[in-house]
């Protein structure tokens, strides 16, 4: 069961208790129904929708299967003995491809609020900007309510069900950052590893025709 409140700030697949909790829900009751809901909204002039994640890249990369010169019989790929990791919340608005991306400490709602914050920066004048994210603890803080109240009529909040990373299209840019940046490389010192990612997310930060392809849902 599901409970409607009379705002609309957020769009909820909640539990009960939590919507009781939270004063801004909406229901959405069918998933390939609201699929079929976001694929108007995205032809809309005047809404942008935006895929928002957090990820952790980590300093010893990742070994994957690569091709090697045939005269090599035993490759050697480095690997840092660490489990350093840097964390980073991102969004990208399918439009055009464009990621916003910052550095984060840890996931709270302090630190999803302040991201919030930077992403509102990028609202065009005319438009709604709606995004789309999932259920992590901190998405569903009250700390956001009295923020999102204030900014409702241009900013809304779209939760996904329940254990679906695959519908969040931004999961595939992490996907696409870790091949591109981490897949077998060698990472001694976490400095390196900020500056190989973060270069290539800056080469994303403005409009770009791979993200918009990759993130596309029509």
């Amino acid at each position: 069961m599901v409970y409607v409140s009379v705002k609309d700030s957020f769009i909820n697949w909640g539990s009960a208790e939590e919507n009781r909790d939270l004063l801004l829900l909406r229901p959405h009751l069918n998933f390939s129904r609201n699929i079929k809901k976001l694929m108007l909204l995205a032809k809309r002039d005047d809404i942008d929708l935006w895929f928002e994640d957090e990820c952790h890249f980590q300093q010893h990369g990742s070994r994957c299967a690569m091709w090697i010169h045939s005269e090599i019989k035993d490759p050697i790929v480095l690997h840092a003995p660490t489990r350093k990791h840097i964390g980073v919340l991102g969004a990208v608005r399918i439009a055009d491809g464009t990621l916003i991306s910052e550095r984060a400490s840890t996931f709270d709602a302090i630190s999803f609020h302040g991201f919030l914050k930077s992403l509102l920066r990028r609202h065009r004048k005319g438009t709604k900007m709606i995004v789309i994210v999932d259920n992590a603890r901190w998405h569903h803080a009250k700390l956001l309510i009295p923020w999102l109240t204030k900014h409702k009529r241009i900013f809304q909040l779209f939760f996904l069900p329940p254990y679906s990373p695959e519908l969040n299209s931004i999961e595939r840019v992490w996907k696409l950052t870790r091949r591109l940046c981490t897949h077998n490389q060698y990472f001694p010192e976490m400095e390196q590893l900020i500056e190989t990612v973060f270069q290539q997310f800056h080469a994303w930060s403005k409009p770009n025709d791979t993200l918009r392809r990759l993130c596309a849902i029509i």
